[in-house]
């Protein structure tokens, strides 16, 4: 310490301090280096005023396949997200997904993000509540998913869009020990193999009028989202993470309108992975869309709504599931 100041290690070259910071972060770095985290720190800064910015391993993104391109000319989509699967019984949505993939026969399903919760590998605190483990959840995904495929058409495309709960499970590997990148069982899809993994799913993009963007998380928030995230797409789009559950067409002076689509949730609100919000009240709406193109074109968006725990409002009727 000089000055009150402490000193950064010495023992390393600025080259092989930043290859260390970068592949193991902070921590992981001041115990291979044999100092303190604090000097470890103040290395960095120091570096980065003469190098630019040394990254840790939380900064770099998560790898998965950017975009799925689909085509759909005349055929449905069923499209549901934000399940945070915990083990127990399936909520009614969940029943209900299932009960429509095996009635419809869609060209394609979408898991539209947040099929895991993964509360116990969250960045957030924990709290007195009982969560399930990191094995525990994977199994009762993995027992749901199951079913969904066996319901599914034998040439129905099946799609999963990665949310931010579900990033979680990569996330803890990349960023702790970065070494057992590719190692089987650290990625998310080694575990459910029968998904394709993709950060969005672009459907039609060569029809005009029928282009459709699925990801889960829109741009923006707030309570126009789902008719932003519309307007600065330029193209029909359909998300999750809000669990609000709207249609927002929008018109211009092109020929077909196009919408916004916020499919809501396949959890029910009273799951006990959202005891964060305190028991307030929550406009939140449980359910899942359906997208049906003619000649390619995206028709109005139909929305699947919970109405009680049996049943379900579709196309102006009451379904028991």
């Amino acid at each position: 310490m000089r000055g009150g100041r402490v000193m950064p290690p010495a023992n390393t070259t600025d080259e092989e301090f930043m290859a260390v910071f970068k592949a193991v972060g902070q921590r992981r770095a001041s115990e291979i280096l044999k100092t303190t985290e604090r000097n470890v720190n103040y290395r960095r800064r120091r570096l980065e005023a003469k190098y630019g910015p040394i990254d840790a391993p939380s900064k770099q993104p998560i790898e998965f396949p950017g975009r799925v391109p689909i085509e759909i000319k005349n055929g449905t989509v069923v499209v549901g997200g934000d399940a945070h699967i915990w083990p127990g019984p399936a909520s009614t949505c969940m029943r209900a997904f299932k009960k429509f993939i095996a009635d419809i026969k869609p060209s394609a399903v979408i898991l539209n993000g947040d099929v895991m919760d993964f509360p116990r590998i969250s960045r957030h605190p924990q709290n007195w509540e009982t969560a399930p483990d990191v094995k525990e959840e994977l199994e009762a995904v993995q027992d749901y998913l199951s079913d969904i495929v066996q319901v599914c058409g034998r040439k129905t495309l099946k799609i999963w869009t990665i949310g931010n709960h579900d990033i979680r499970f990569e996330g803890l590997f990349a960023n702790s020990v970065p070494q057992m990148r590719g190692v089987r069982g650290v990625h998310l899809s080694d575990h459910f193999p029968a998904w394709q993994k993709a950060m969005s799913c672009l459907i039609n993009e060569q029809i005009r009028g029928g282009e459709t963007m699925v990801k889960h998380i829109p741009k923006g928030g707030g309570i126009n989202a789902t008719r932003g995230f519309t307007l600065n797409g330029g193209i029909s789009t359909v998300h999750n993470h809000l669990h609000s559950q709207n249609v927002r067409p929008v018109s211009d002076y092109r020929a077909h309108d196009r919408y916004g689509v916020d499919t809501g949730m396949l959890a029910d609100k009273e799951h006990r992975a959202f005891g964060y919000a305190q028991d307030a009240p929550l406009d939140w709406r449980p359910g899942f869309a359906v997208l049906t193109y003619k000649d390619g074109l995206l028709m109005p968006p139909e929305l699947v709504t919970k109405m009680d725990d049996k049943t379900v409002w579709f196309r102006g009727q009451l379904h028991k599931v």
